[in-house]
């Protein structure tokens, strides 16, 4: 009988310390996993998010990609689509480049908006001079289309459409749509509901304080004033599509 006792808690003995082995095995192995699944994480968010570009060293009338310098802003291009008062895709891809100096200019902008709960959104940006040539051949009329043998200020990168959104994408209502020709797009339009002349209002002076002006027909449209001399240019970036 003393012997059976013996054997049997010698068994048991085995069998807590397996247990305790099998326990310790399957925590290591959940620590593993942990660890892993937080290097692979870290991995994917700095693929993801690629280091932004510094101004340094660039001229002020450099063309630069406004992405690669803030995560910040929203895009809805129109014209690399249809939906454009045109009728017509006249970009191949939908990309916003500026000037250095503009870039500056908009990321400090939006920097001001940002502190009132918005942020820019764009329309349009820098437009390659064979483009207006395109917009012109579309719709010849420069009430609506600047003459691409003059050239605009979108063409020398120093003018944007832009309206606002709010930090979840939401648009600020504006009254219109974007490139609306029509006496409720003007600035000096004051019959319309206060929410909208507010939102109008701190879009311009907004973007006034930090060098740009605007035209009386579009509440949209933006040009900075130290890009007024500038010329006109063709550069085209290139489509990863």
């Amino acid at each position: 009988m003393k012997y059976s006792v013996v054997v049997l808690s010698l068994l048991l003995t085995i069998s807590c310390n397996q247990r305790k082995k099998t326990d310790q095995n399957n925590t290591a192995d959940v620590e593993t996993k942990m660890v892993l699944d937080s290097v692979s994480k870290d991995s994917t968010d700095k693929v993801a998010k690629p280091a932004l570009k510094s101004f340094e060293g660039l001229a002020d009338t450099t063309f630069v990609r406004l992405a690669d310098f803030s995560e910040d802003f929203a895009y809805d291009m129109r014209y690399a689509t249809e939906n454009n008062f045109l009728k017509a895709k006249v970009y191949d891809c939908a990309e916003c480049y500026t000037r250095v100096k503009t870039a500056k200019a908009l990321i400090e902008a939006n920097k001001d908006f940002m502190e009132k709960g918005v942020k820019i959104k764009f329309y349009d940006c820098y437009r390659p001079n064979s483009v207006q040539y395109k917009m012109w051949e579309i719709v010849p009329n420069p009430q609506y289309v600047a003459n691409p043998d003059k050239g605009s200020i979108h063409n020398k990168g120093g003018a944007v459409d832009i309206t606002l959104v709010d930090m979840e994408g939401n648009e600020l209502d504006m009254g219109t749509d974007f490139d609306y020709f029509g006496k409720r797009a003007y600035h000096d339009n004051v019959d319309l509901p206060q929410k909208i002349l507010d939102n109008r209002k701190l879009l311009k002076e907004t973007m006034e304080a930090h060098g740009f002006w605007s035209i009386r027909t579009e509440w949209w449209h933006y040009n900075l004033s130290a890009a007024s001399n500038d010329r006109v240019a063709n550069f085209k970036w290139e489509c990863n599509d």
